[in-house]
């Protein structure tokens, strides 16, 4: 490997997702500090803030490539940023890394896919809500193409599943005003919400349906949940007090995680950076990226993409989320289910968890349009 390899950073701290952002950002600083502390000497970061703004993305990106060297960038929150970057990443034969839970139907042979599709959160939620709540959701998103694409799954997975969505909303990233939105959902009643707002507009819109079911106990999180694939332990303290309490998420890592790895990696992050009391899923997806690709740089003995990739897909990586597998077929990876109920400290306690799901961004191994996706089981 030449004397020294340069990863790129890219992520947003300010802005609607800020609060993910900064998870994101801080989750790779922990991943570096600790391959300094290891002794390692021969990969170095370059971080880029877009603040939020699409085209920074961009030229970030390609400010990285161009000017900083760097062949691969660890970054992006939205997929809007993903798809922006994304062609240039192609154009320089650059290796993307994306820890994100997204929509799915993608799979790019430039792309490292840390973050969970919708076979490994959507779906495997709704086997676990439909039993429990019925089969009449309410549907509300980000208006973009997060938003539009669970959704639009959702609306696939109720119908094979005998249900009705009562109802089908979307918001800017910074909409704050909901009063009409609650009153739909309140007089259409239905079996649970889901939520795939972001930033604000999830607060808000949290915030709102913690005053309904205060009048109307018919809409506490026992009775109508609203569930997330998409909400992070940072973004809690975005939400006012015990707003969000009781309310369910969907994820592949949670602070409260019992397991010998997630032990021992909180108290080296204690011992780095005490000030941080919760790891959010991005936290800890941003962590495992940089580490991962640190590992297989320094194992290919180059900064190759097509090489770096081949080591990726060689073997498993050990970490928070079990040994981690990357499919050769999507570069997607194999990722826990865990379903995690929000307490009143803030955190999630996990009520329902599934092993390693192979990825299946493009829903093709779960049946063909004849046969149900979702798989009801009580």
């Amino acid at each position: 490997m030449r004397s020294t390899v340069r990863i790129g950073i890219l992520y947003s701290t300010t802005g609607p997702y800020g609060a993910m952002g900064r998870d994101a950002m801080a989750g790779a600083e922990f991943a570096f500090h600790e391959y300094a502390k290891a002794g390692g000497t021969g990969v170095e970061p370059v971080f880029f803030d877009p603040h939020a703004d699409l085209s920074a993305y961009l030229d970030g990106a390609r400010r990285m490539i161009r000017e900083n060297g760097c062949r691969q960038i660890v970054g992006t929150i939205t997929s809007a940023a993903r798809k922006e970057v994304l062609p240039l990443v192609e154009k320089h034969d650059g290796l993307l890394w994306y820890m994100c839970p997204y929509e799915g139907f993608e799979a790019n042979e430039n792309t490292i896919y840390i973050g969970g599709c919708p076979n490994q959160h959507l779906i495997p939620l709704f086997e676990h809500l439909i039993p429990r709540y019925g089969a009449r959701p309410y549907l509300v998103g980000a208006n973009y193409v997060w938003g539009w694409e669970m959704n639009r799954l959702a609306r696939e997975l109720i119908s094979n599943a005998g249900g009705t969505v009562l109802g089908e909303r979307y918001l800017p990233f910074e909409e704050t005003a909901v009063d009409r939105l609650i009153a739909d959902i309140e007089e259409k009643k239905p079996s649970f919400v889901l939520n795939n707002l972001i930033g604000p507009a999830s607060y808000a819109f949290l915030e709102a349906m913690r005053a309904l079911g205060e009048r109307n106990p018919a809409f506490l999180p026992g009775n109508c949940p609203v569930a997330s694939c998409d909400l992070q332990e940072s973004e809690l303290d975005e939400v006012a007090d015990g707003a969000a309490t009781g309310q369910l998420c969907a994820a592949s890592y949670f602070d409260t995680l019992e397991s010998p790895e997630n032990r021992n990696f909180k108290q080296r992050l204690a011992a780095f950076r005490p000030g941080i009391t919760r790891v959010s899923s991005m936290f800890a997806s941003a962590y495992t990226a940089v580490t991962m690709c640190i590992g297989a740089l320094e194992a290919s003995g180059n900064d190759d993409p097509a090489d770096v990739r081949r080591q990726v897909l060689s073997r498993s990586w050990p970490g928070l989320f079990g040994d981690m597998v990357v499919d050769p077929d999507t570069n997607h990876a194999a990722l826990p289910f865990l379903l995690g109920r929000i307490n009143a400290e803030r955190g999630f306690d996990v009520i329902a968890s599934r092993p390693p799901l192979a990825a299946d961004p493009y829903l093709t191994g779960i049946g063909n349009r004849s046969e149900p996706w979702l798989r009801v089981v009580s």
